[in-house]
Order: structure tokens, then C-alpha cells, then sequence
């Protein structure tokens, strides 16, 4: 998640459901073939999913634990991740590949061409889908491009976001999501793509800082980058937390960003028909473990809470994704972990 303000009332929320609903018509009418939408039955199938936001900017808990991103890669233990997921009783996981700074924990000769010394020799998503895959459980990918209000500078030059060629930016951005998505393939079931507010000032969040005049981002040819070859692919494109505004028309599921225990679904789909999907920070409201020598955090909710929310959200065959606290170590928090497991269980 990309931190932005959200300070929302009532009409606020209302204000961007009803543009959201306009420019999914508009769009709609722009196609002369329909868009077909990914089959999302498996989506809807399940109760709840884990995430972790484990990034470059991810600190250790212990004072001696840091290691640089190259060698924290490699020391990610993939399998026992997983486990760990499964044993909670998640269904599948959320896995951030890059978040504020473009920094890839896989091989990517496209970010390379680009940005030489971001991604990592080992292939740690490719191992965790596989992972996911043994253990049954289902793999989407996390994916921004990380040209956020300054978070990431020399990657905003380099990728050409400030360029006045914005063609440069666009073309180097979706030879990413080819790339990663040639190399997948069925593995990834799904992507979640954050920041359209950075790259699209229309929506209900504008963080564009380059100057987009006469420029539209190709979110079509976006969506067709990411699903090249794999049309069961799910894609989402956020738009901000509580906020239904549709880039594009060409999506399977709802980003569903809504942070705490609020939002229930009255129904499986929105109004512009997207499988439902929420997802919340279950114990650090910050998404990532940002500050060296600090515990891991404790979740923020009962354990009644949490499941009656996964309960009536499952009525509505709406799953819930909760994003647990991990280390740079690659440890997550015993206690969430140990609550999703008691929910698994009261659930039944």
C-alpha cells in the first residue's frame, strides 16, 4: 500500500462511488467487444488470505539481523512462509514483489535495462508461488511501479516518469509486466496493481507529480500486458481506500482496500460488477515493518471481531485478505498468525 491521505466522510465515499460508476459506463462504451472477465469462483471461495508487505524498506527485529536486500533474498526461507500461511488457515497470499522502491526480490532484465542493480539473482516470488502451488494455496502478485510522490527518485527518472516522452514510461513499465508474467504464467493466479492515483489524475486520490497534460495512461494495454497469454488472470487496479473509481472497465476483482474491520459487502459484486474482496491490516496499520528493533505487531482486533467480519463478508462470497506484520527476516507475527488460526477454526 502507497500511505496517501485518507481522511474520508460520508460524502466523500458516496462522491467517488457515483464517479466511479460514471467512468465504468463511459468505458464500457468505448470497447466494441466486451471485456470477458476472469473467471473469479475461486476467489470467491475463499473465507480469508494472508499478505505481507516484505519490501526492501523492511527492518529486522533484532539489532545483528540486517542484511542487505541481495542477501536477505536469499536467505528468505520460501517454504516455511508458506507453511506458516497454511497452518493460519489462509486460502492464498498477497505478496508484495515491489512497493516504494523499485526493488525486485527476482531476476528482471526489463527493471535492469532500466535501473541496473534492483533485482536479486535468487527468484523468491517464483519460489514462493511454488510454494503456494504445493501447499494448495492460491498466488497473486503485488505489483507498483513505484513513482510516488518522491519515495523512489532516481527510479522516476531512470523509468521516464518525468520524461515529456510519457510513451517511454508506459513502454518500460508494461515490458515488466510481460516479463514477470511470460515467466510465471499459471502461477500467478491474479495481480494487485497499486498508485493508479500516481499515474492517473482522474480517480478520487490524485498523487500525479509529473506534468500528464495531453497524456493518458493506457490502462487497457495495461491490463492486456498483464494478462498476455493468461486470460484467467485476475487483475484489480486500486484506487484508494473505500473508493470505487474504475481506471478501466478491464478488471476481475475489487482492490478491496479498506484497512480496518468496515465495509461489508451487501453483495458478491460491486456496481461495476468486480468480484468482491476486502482487505485489512490485521496488526500494523503502517502495512510495512519499517523501524529496526522494534517488536512485530500484536493484532489490533478481537478475535470475535475478526471473525464475525470474515463471516458476513463470506455470505457474500467475499473473501477477506489480511496483511500481517513480517520482518526483514522474513518472520511474521506469531500472534496474528495464531489468531487467524483460532478464526479458522471458529469458522469451521
Amino acid at each position: 500500500m502507497k500511505p496517501i491521505d485518507r481522511k474520508l466522510n460520508r460524502r466523500d465515499v458516496l462522491r467517488g462511488l457515483a464517479t466511479g460508476a460514471l467512468v465504468a459506463a463511459a468505458g464500457r462504451g468505448a470497447w466494441a467487444a466486451p471485456y470477458r472477465q476472469a473467471d473469479t469462483s475461486w476467489f470467491a471461495n475463499c473465507r480469508f488470505g494472508v499478505s505481507t508487505h516484505w519490501t526492501a524498506q523492511s527492518q529486522p527485529v533484532g539489532a545483528d539481523d540486517w542484511l542487505p536486500f541481495e542477501e536477505a533474498v536469499a536467505r528468505f526461507d520460501a517454504v516455511k512462509y508458506v507453511d506458516s500461511i497454511a497452518a493460519a488457515g489462509g486460502q492464498y497470499v498477497i505478496f508484495t514483489g515491489t512497493h516504494a522502491l523499485q526493488m525486485l526480490p527476482a531476476p528482471c532484465s526489463a527493471i535492469d535495462r532500466i535501473a541496473p542493480g534492483r533485482t536479486t539473482s535468487r527468484d523468491l516470488i517464483g519460489d514462493l508461488a511454488d510454494a503456494c502451488r504445493r501447499r494448495g494455496l492460491h498466488f497473486i502478485l503485488y505489483y507498483n511501479h513505484s513513482c510516488n510522490s518522491g519515495d523512489d527518485p532516481a527510479w522516476e527518472r531512470a523509468v521516464g516518469y518525468h520524461a515529456a516522452d510519457k510513451p517511454k514510461l508506459v513502454s518500460n513499465l508494461l515490458a515488466i509486466l510481460r516479463e514477470l508474467g511470460a515467466r510465471y504464467g499459471s502461477r500467478v493466479e491474479g495481480w494487485w496493481f497499486d498508485s493508479c492515483y500516481s499515474l492517473d489524475p482522474r480517480g478520487f486520490y490524485n498523487s500525479v507529480t509529473t506534468d500528464l497534460r495531453g497524456f493518458q495512461f493506457p490502462w487497457d494495454e495495461w491490463v492486456d500486458a498483464a494478462k498476455a497469454g493468461y486470460e484467467a488472470r485476475l487483475v484489480t487496479l486500486n484506487s484508494g481506500m473505500l473508493t470505487h473509481f474504475l481506471y478501466s472497465p478491464r478488471q476481475d476483482y475489487e482492490a478491496g482496500e479498506a484497512n480496518d474491520l468496515v465495509g461489508i459487502p451487501s453483495s458478491q459484486f460491486t456496481v461495476e460488477h468486480l468480484q468482491g474482496h476486502r482487505w485489512v491490516c490485521l496488526d500494523n496499520p503502517g502495512w510495512v515493518h519499517g523501524k529496526v528493533m522494534t517488536p512485530l505487531a500484536a493484532p489490533r482486533f478481537r478475535r470475535e471481531l475478526v471473525t464475525d467480519y470474515v463471516r458476513t463478508c463470506n455470505k457474500s462470497s467475499v473473501p477477506v485478505t489480511f496483511n500481517i506484520d513480517i520482518d526483514r527476516t522474513g518472520i511474521l507475527s506469531p500472534e496474528s498468525l495464531a489468531l487467524l488460526h483460532d478464526v479458522s477454526k471458529q469458522l469451521g
